[in-house]
């Protein structure tokens, strides 16, 4: 079956400047996102997943354009999304969203719940204004609140019904595109639960599409369909959820496994983790990023850079890695 493919990312980078001095020269880049292709399948799933600093979240903001790329290509919906002029662009970002970490720092504290999720339609002008009152109720009992909380600030609400609100803010305008970056990292782990399956079952009802950004595997192989490993702004495994949690390819997708607590036998035990630090994306290391922590390392691992290739022909499951088999 041919998967019909909403957004695409080639060669996608996003440097930030390093700036020093009185005058503020430039001293440095920054590399969050280096080189990165990514496809996201309609309909689908994808999780990102790395340890914290890896460029997730960069990631994820470059290819919605709240980060203008560096270089690289992005298609949405077939259009050239980087050459849309600013009223296209505005038009274009109905159909993409984000849910962010924190619900609290994302809604403002001045505006009401009503204001907040009526805010979007107002901007791209929705309906008339009693429609719009009428589609704030709506949003609210989608996610799970009372219409009868409109006229309430956010400090009303505990953090799982502040990320409802925020679900329901990205669920406003219809998109075909939610970026969700790590939306229940912050939350108890029973309320977790809840917003991935609101998040589910949204989904299912509206055919949405999901880019999933989380550093917790545990929630990524319970919601994701496909998943990306990233390490220092590079994807260095993709694959189906089975494929990376059942048979992972490169030593880095190995040890976050191998690095992920079990329960047995009343204890609670650590397996091997990652040895060292991630290196610095200011001055990162040459040939494959991830050599100096790696048991597999050759003499090219050093000097040259391996590309995101399939593992067999035809295999949408692909690694970055010089060796055959890990």
């Amino acid at each position: 079956m041919i998967k019909e493919t909403l957004l695409s990312a080639h060669q996608v980078s996003k440097h930030f400047p390093v700036k020093k001095g009185f005058f503020q020269r430039t001293v440095g880049q920054v590399k969050a996102v280096e080189k990165v292709d990514l496809e996201i399948f309609k309909g689908e799933t994808l999780g990102l997943v790395g340890e914290s600093g890896c460029g997730k979240s960069t990631l994820g903001r470059t290819l919605i354009r709240l980060y203008e790329p560096t270089e690289g290509e992005i298609t949405f919906k077939g259009e050239d999304f980087l050459k849309l002029s600013s009223n296209n662009l505005r038009k274009s970002r109905r159909n993409i969203q984000m849910i962010f970490q924190d619900p609290f720092a994302s809604l403002d504290p001045r505006m009401t719940v009503g204001q907040i999720l009526q805010q979007p339609l107002d901007v791209h002008d929705i309906g008339t204004l009693e429609q719009r009152k009428k589609e704030v109720q709506e949003l609210l009992t989608t996610v799970g609140l009372k219409a009868s909380h409109i006229n309430r600030y956010p400090h009303e609400f505990s953090g799982g019904q502040r990320q409802r609100i925020s679900i329901a803010r990205a669920l406003a305008l219809k998109p075909d595109l939610i970026i969700c970056d790590e939306p229940v990292s912050a939350l108890d782990v029973s309320i977790q639960a809840q917003i991935l399956n609101l998040l589910k079952d949204l989904q299912e009802q509206r055919g949405l599409t999901y880019l999933f950004i989380s550093h917790d595997l545990s929630v990524i192989e319970y919601f994701c369909d496909r998943v990306a490993v990233m390490y220092l702004g590079k994807i260095v495994e993709i694959g189906t959820r089975d494929e990376l949690f059942q048979n992972p390819k490169h030593p880095y997708t190995q040890a976050l496994l191998q690095a992920i607590p079990t329960v047995g036998e009343g204890k609670k035990t650590m397996k091997k983790s990652l040895s060292g630090e991630v290196p610095s994306p200011l001055n990162p290391p040459t040939g494959c990023a991830f050599h100096p922590r790696c048991a597999y390392k050759m003499d090219r691992c050093v000097t040259e850079t391996p590309k995101l290739s399939a593992v067999s022909a035809g295999s949408l499951h692909q690694k970055s890695c010089f060796l055959k088999e890990t």
